[in-house]
């Protein structure tokens, strides 16, 4: 009788507000913070701290109100923000076994699908992991080794700069040059610079990189459901990858078509022996669709990050031209001018080492790293994080943490160098992360890096143009990027 007049007094303006509480009451009581949870900005109703920028800059102020260990509610998913050397490590390496597993983020589980190695857990990731190391460390050790590839490719990309007659941006000639080494141990070939069916694949995935760091691509993450129908930069991303793991699908089809297990040519060859070996084990993940997004994850990880890092180094010989030269130096009185370098000379060349690390370091290139989840229940700096918690680790943090370096913000190859000039490693160097999620292509990229950077400074001058004042501030994609710029180069 009692709800029968209470239903009657209800006019719909009523009601309407009658449920807009209500959905607000079970929104907060689903959303509360368990104790002693990290702090952190305060959510809005339904929408969480969807207003916040998801980028390195903007967790850097957070972290100085809120602490190195806080949280973010993304729509109705929270987030643990872990900043700065001390906590960083403390997350990726003495609790790295607490932090292991990847959460489902819409926009990456939309192309990866958990499968592969960046984006898959358990067994399968293990498994894949441990193929894809073993490949790598297998073609390193071969009769066409690693290095040897990568040599090859130098002459390529300085043939390349030769022929530039005047101001020009090197990034797709990076992104080609560095593309090719990762191409060369998935296809077993390399594709020239001109050849526009590849470089066609190359910008779409540089657009994807792009799109990916954008507050509008993100916001897929809060409201996957409803953005799945709706235009955005999201859709552009998901096309993209679409047509890129087609190209992939085809190359794999030819390898099929002339594949022999007992002479392997490249990563796919491989793969496709273990998919026999595994047959009888399918929760490895070992099929047409795993060496599909294992190859994505390879050329992901192993091309835009490490071309990327490229551009800033030679953005940072252009702005520091004494540091440039004395690298040439080192070069000229290690290597000389009449052959390549190779990667026993990385040992007589601290100085060129301290630069290659410290281009890493203030690049950084990936700022906000990988994002993680707790597999357990977990105390971290003092606050509680629930199992199932995704987790972030900003190693921009770590990589400018005042505590670690002696000038955090500023170009200083000393960082790396100790009083009489020799090299000395930083525990605080983590542009690949750490822990058991570091990048597995850790050792191809830090080769490209040497060879590539060596063998350009070998043979050229780098120079801003006349009339031109490239800026250091970067943009933030997914990566962080230089902006545009344009160089000169002359022969030495």
């Amino acid at each position: 009788m009692i709800l029968h007049l209470i239903y009657d007094s209800f006019d719909f303006k009523s009601w309407i507000i009658f449920l807009f509480v209500f959905l607000l009451l079970v929104n907060m009581i689903k959303n509360k913070n368990p104790s002693n949870f990290p702090p952190g900005p305060w959510p809005l109703p339904f929408l969480g701290t969807v207003f916040t920028k998801m980028d390195f800059r903007t967790m850097a102020k957070l972290a100085e109100v809120y602490g190195k260990v806080f949280s973010l509610r993304v729509g109705s998913e929270k987030m643990v923000i872990i900043s700065g050397y001390k906590m960083v490590k403390e997350s990726l390496i003495t609790q790295t076994d607490s932090f292991v597993e990847r959460p489902n983020v819409p926009l990456f589980h939309k192309v990866f699908k958990a499968i592969g190695i960046s984006m898959s857990n358990g067994y399968l990731w293990r498994s894949h992991r441990k193929f894809t190391a073993f490949h790598l460390r297998m073609f390193g050790e071969g009769k066409k080794s690693l290095e040897h590839r990568i040599q090859e490719e130098c002459v390529f990309l300085c043939d390349a700069f030769k022929t530039e007659k005047g101001p020009f941006n090197p990034l797709a000639i990076l992104n080609g040059a560095v593309s090719n080494t990762v191409a060369s141990l998935i296809f077993g070939q390399r594709f020239e610079y001109h050849d526009e069916c590849y470089q066609s694949i190359l910008r779409l995935d540089t657009e994807c990189v792009q799109l990916m760091g954008s507050p509008r691509a993100q916001l897929y993450n809060v409201f996957p459901r409803l953005l799945e129908y709706l235009p955005g930069p999201h859709q552009t991303i998901f096309s993209n990858y679409k047509k890129i793991t087609n190209f992939l699908r085809g190359e794999i089809i030819k390898h099929r078509e002339d594949w022999d297990s007992s002479n392997p040519r490249d990563l796919i060859d491989n793969y496709l022996t273990e998919m026999e070996k595994k047959k009888s084990d399918p929760q490895a993940g070992f099929n047409i669709e795993g060496l599909v997004i294992t190859c994505l994850d390879v050329i992901e990880a192993g091309t835009e990050t490490t071309a990327t890092t490229l551009r800033w180094g030679l953005l940072f010989m252009i702005k520091y031209p004494e540091t440039q030269r004395k690298v040439q130096e080192e070069i000229d009185r290690v290597i000389g001018l009449s052959r390549q370098p190779c990667l026993a000379d990385r040992v007589n060349m601290p100085y060129t080492d301290a630069v290659i690390h410290e281009m890493q370091r203030l690049g950084d290139v990936v700022p906000m790293g990988f994002p993680k989840k707790a597999v357990k229940d977990t105390t971290l700096g003092g606050y509680f994080i629930p199992k199932g918690t995704a987790v972030s680790t900003i190693l921009s943090s770590v990589l400018h943490d005042p505590n670690e370096w002696e000038t955090p913000d500023t170009f200083n190859p000393g960082h790396f160098l100790t009083e009489n000039g020799q090299f000395r490693k930083r525990n605080a160097f983590m542009p690949f992360s750490s822990g058991k999620r570091a990048c597995v292509g850790e050792q191809l990229a830090r080769q490209v890096l040497f060879l590539f950077f060596t063998s350009l400074l070998q043979q050229f001058t780098i120079s801003k143009c006349p009339g031109e004042e490239p800026s250091l501030l970067g943009e933030i994609w997914f990566t962080y990027a230089p902006a545009p710029y344009r160089i000169c180069v002359s022969s030495r």
